[in-house]
């Protein structure tokens, strides 16, 4: 409450300042809004207020904050434009004074707020809240008190907080549509990128990874068994991922078991699970993986790793969909989608005898087989670019490639595939001494390694974006790309290196951002004949 001593018109400011104070920092406008009419009631005499916007299309009115007022309370707060008092206030713009609610028939008491207070003691007094284009709501308040009271002081300073009010709605609104185009902005962006590269959170472009992701729209809504080929690093366990994401089983479990990962021993309790007392250490009943997969996907890395005894109780669970527990009697029944993956030609393996054929031919119904780094060369620049900022992120770090460390990096065989180019760009960023990786800063096995000719070449120019700085001059390479091959050009660019720096090697090297073996490398490669200034006098 107030105190007595105090004249209305510093408590009139005190509530301004304070009302402006909270305006100036306030992030939640539902709870600013209520606490701008708490002050009206702490600083001044005023009890019940409400703040009544307009909603969204125009039809109605409704209370957006209260102080006073029951939650069930301001849900009946709800008027037509041109109902009632607080109808009237909105359409005219004017205030409006209420002596005594309970002589005015257009007081409608829509809360029922005030039903229990005597009559003839309750004002009420309400004053637009507008801006410069039109009036967005209705700011009221009641007094409790006789005639003694100004209702000309009160309508100048709660038109006062209502304009306020308005300018804090009106800064929310800008702040919400600057908040809603970054939204969509970014919302548009990522849909590129994603439809670019990264569909299914695998990157990548060309067609090979296109035919990737053809084959997960396609397998993934049926209740197939799919077996993913390839090299290790090739990224056989996020394709799983993306199968799964993309099923209809996407909101039940995804569990992984690598079948080399454990001795021979343990993999059945793993997969199939075990009872209390099944053998020497089995204290407790333990459900194994595809019982815990059931309803969703189980994913069965390095299965040509599995013992042929193991292999017959799978392709029981294949066919059936149930099992037994190790040491158990009763039959599990499970819904389980199986994707398995390997390295190994099964085929091979299944002429060997070390695989079961009929399980072969139940795992192998729709098989895809995984393209290695080096048949994709075009995607090297994009995982570059994505494990580095990723790196980066980890590690709190801002460091970029120069682009002869691209070029080395897209011209490198990466027999580890995709797994290895992730671990070498997170050790890199990690070891790096500046902001800018160079060639020396490479392990000697990329450095040494032939370069490939030029089937690397287009991905190493788009690498160049990557890195920063061109290795070669970018201009000159645009305006003559359409005359020569990428070879002569950079024959070219070679020769005028050497040519600036009076043939010496060390020199044009640097330029180049080269290594002088990468130099003299390339002098081979292309036949280029050095001056012999031998014969100067």
């Amino acid at each position: 409450m107030p105190r007595p001593d105090y004249p209305t018109e510093r408590l009139e400011l005190q509530a301004l300042y304070q009302i402006s104070q909270l305006i100036g920092s306030a992030l939640d406008i539902r709870k600013t809004l209520a606490e701008i009419l708490e002050i009206l009631h702490d600083t001044l005499r005023m009890e019940r207020a409400t703040l009544v916007l307009q909603e969204e299309g125009g039809e109605r009115l409704s209370i957006a904050a209260s102080y006073g007022l029951s939650k069930e309370e301001e849900r009946r707060g709800i008027y037509r434009p041109n109902e009632g008092v607080i109808g009237r206030i909105f359409q005219s713009a004017y205030p409006f004074v209420v002596p005594d609610i309970s002589n005015e028939p257009l007081f409608l008491n829509r809360t029922g707020a005030r039903a229990n207070l005597p009559k003839g003691e309750i004002s009420f007094i309400g004053v637009p809240v507008m801006l410069p284009e039109a009036t967005v709501g209705v700011l009221s308040v009641d007094r409790l008190f006789g005639p003694e009271i100004s209702f000309e002081e009160d309508i100048r300073f709660l038109t006062v907080v209502a304009m306020l009010i308005a300018q804090f709605l009106r800064l929310h609104k800008t702040v919400s549509l600057r908040q809603q185009v970054l939204v969509e902005e970014n919302l548009l962006l990522k849909k590129e990128l994603h439809s670019r590269y990264n569909l299914h959170n695998i990157i990548g472009q060309c067609k090979r990874i296109q035919d990737v992701y053809n084959y997960i729209d396609k397998v993934a809504p049926s209740r197939a068994t799919a077996l993913l080929l390839g090299e290790s690093g090739t990224g056989k366990e996020l394709v799983a991922r993306a199968i799964h994401q993309a099923s209809p089983r996407a909101d039940k479990p995804f569990i992984k078991i690598n079948c080399a990962a454990l001795p021979e021993n343990l993999l059945e309790s793993e997969l199939l699970g075990h009872e209390k007392g099944a053998f020497t250490g089995a204290a407790n009943l333990k459900k194994g993986r595809f019982e815990l997969a059931d309803g969703g996907t189980i994913f069965l890395d390095e299965v040509g790793e599995l013992p042929l005894a193991l292999q017959a109780k799978l392709l029981r669970v294949l066919q059936e969909q149930m099992f037994e527990r190790l040491g158990g009697t009763q039959t599990i029944k499970v819904d389980v989608r199986v994707i398995a993956a390997t390295n190994r030609s099964l085929e091979e393996c299944v002429e060997q005898g070390s695989f079961r054929a009929d399980l072969y031919y139940r795992l192998n119904v729709v098989p895809v087989i995984l393209p290695p780094l080096r048949e994709r060369r075009e995607d090297i620049p994009l995982l570059l670019d994505h494990f580095l900022r990723e790196s980066n992120r980890m590690n709190m770090r801002a460091v970029h490639l120069s682009s002869a460390v691209v070029q080395l990096l897209c011209s490198y065989s990466w027999p580890g595939n995709v797994r290895e180019l992730q671990n070498l760009i997170e050790r890199l960023v990690i070891m790096a001494d500046s902001e800018t990786i160079v060639a020396r800063e490479l392990p000697s096995y990329i450095t040494a390694e032939p370069e490939a000719e030029d089937v690397a070449a287009p991905s190493c120019r788009i690498a160049a974006s990557i890195a920063g700085k061109a290795e070669l001059t970018s201009a000159r390479l645009s305006e003559n790309s359409t005359h020569k091959s990428l070879r002569d050009m950079e024959k070219e660019e070679v020769v005028a290196a050497l040519r600036r720096h009076g043939w010496v090697q060390a020199r044009a090297a640097r330029e180049l951002g080269l290594t002088q073996r990468q130099m003299g490398y390339r002098i081979k490669k292309y036949g280029i004949v050095l001056p012999d200034f031998s014969q100067d006098h």
